[in-house]
């Protein structure tokens, strides 16, 4: 398979005394469309490293149009799935929803959950999660039930520290016994007046944030800038997936995808129209 040369491009160059530089090329022939992803499920299987095919899909699909990644994980996260210089290879990436994002490699404005809700009731909320996690008896539990992210918290029942296969069992267990919905239907009632968002995402967990800080937090900074045709990508796109409000949102095209493969199918629809 041909590997586009393009990829020579997305690297920075370092020279003696200058300031890094992202060359993404503006040889593209749509300047108002951007093809938007997912991660977990649309470019990769949750939680693996991109592989080798959707690295030359992508690589190839930049030479044809603007792209950008919105994912509900932190940047760390997001470098082991895509690469370390994955915040130089899209035009635009954006990391915990938009809270955190990159526009052709350099940072954008920054919002927090602590900021929005003051320390106070972080503090209520963490405790109460924690509580209730104590009660319950699962297969079996890890470490890392909480984990706080700068526009939202992550919560995993079994915790994040969890092995590959038990990964899987979890998945298949709250399928069954639906842990997290439960969990979420609580939150929601005890923390009505908090004003927050609980998305389910990925295999073992769900995020909590305020609402309208979904991943249409990201969707301003593309309309800023001119895009009029943003196409969505995205698995988790029924309700109470973390993808449903922008793959629903008007100012988007969603795309419902199963896989990378699938992702990789509809794309090229959408090209061949």
């Amino acid at each position: 398979r041909r590997r586009s040369s393009l990829v020579r491009q997305f690297e920075h160059v370092d020279m003696p005394g200058q300031e890094k530089k992202f060359s993404l090329s503006e040889a593209r022939p749509r300047k108002d469309r951007i093809f938007l992803f997912d991660v977990d499920g649309t470019l990769t299987i949750p939680r693996k490293e991109i592989d080798e095919e959707m690295k030359t899909f992508m690589e190839d699909l930049r030479t044809k149009a603007y792209v950008g990644v919105v994912g509900g994980s932190d940047l760390p996260k997001q470098h082991e799935q895509l690469g370390e210089n994955c915040t130089n290879e899209f035009d635009y990436f954006f990391t915990q929803n938009g809270l955190v994002s990159f526009k052709k490699g350099r940072p954008l404005d920054s919002n927090s959950i602590t900021k929005f809700l003051g320390e106070k009731k972080l503090q209520r909320l963490v405790n109460f999660i924690l509580g209730y996690l104590a009660k319950i008896e699962l297969p079996c539990k890890r470490g890392t039930f909480i984990e706080f992210r700068t526009g939202m918290l992550n919560v995993s029942p079994i915790g994040r520290n969890c092995s590959r296969e038990e990964r899987n069992a979890f998945e298949v267990y709250d399928k069954e016994t639906k842990v997290r919905s439960t969990m979420v239907e609580v939150l929601k009632k005890e923390f009505a007046e908090f004003n927050l968002t609980y998305s389910i995402g990925g295999q073992i967990s769900f995020d909590v944030f305020p609402k309208g800080w979904d991943k249409t937090y990201c969707l301003p900074y593309l309309l800023k800038d001119g895009f009029k045709e943003i196409h969505f990508f995205g698995d988790k796109t029924y309700q109470g997936g973390n993808d449903f409000e922008i793959y629903t949102d008007d100012r988007t095209v969603g795309h419902s995808v199963t896989s990378p493969a699938d992702t990789r199918k509809q794309v090229m629809a959408v090209l061949n129209k």
